[in-house]
């Protein structure tokens, strides 16, 4: 029975890891994407995106810039591996996210917000936002969804 319980043990350890940590060479790969002046820091419009997913999966934002030591750590903890929205996301429900928070999560995920965020009658917070250089609208649920859709 021991025996039994310490295998089970095990196995949940196990399921509630991530399935794959990004690699060193992965995370090199990002930061060199990220950081599109050379400079060896994130600052301003290059820390946006990696800002806001610290700040979404609880990680301790640098003030200010981010460096390459911070953005390793956060990296391969995977802070900037895009999360899957669930199937038929957004989803209506009570939302406590304020604003800031819905935003952030858009960001995180690659969106950026161009103006403000509204949340409407169903709980959902919608706003304008680029992806990718283009304009979409975001939406936003109170799981932390994130949907974007091209401008019609």
């Amino acid at each position: 029975m021991r025996k039994l319980l310490v295998v089970a043990a095990f196995a949940a350890t196990c399921a509630a890891l991530p399935a794959f940590a990004a690699t060193d060479s992965e995370c090199q790969a990002m930061w060199t994407k990220a950081d599109t002046n050379s400079d060896g820091v994130l600052f301003d419009a290059e820390a946006m995106r990696y800002a806001a997913a610290m700040r979404v999966r609880e990680t301790k934002v640098p003030a200010g810039k981010i460096t390459p030591v911070d953005f390793m750590e956060a990296c391969k903890r995977d802070v900037y591996a895009p999360r899957k929205a669930d199937a038929d996301a957004p989803l209506p429900g009570a939302n406590s996210f304020t604003e800031g928070q819905a935003k952030d999560r858009a960001a995180a995920q690659g969106i950026m917000p161009t103006g403000a965020f509204s949340k409407d009658k169903e709980g959902i917070w919608r706003g304008q936002a680029t992806q990718d250089g283009k304009s979409v609208q975001v939406a936003v649920d109170y799981k932390g969804n994130v949907v974007a859709q091209a401008q019609q």
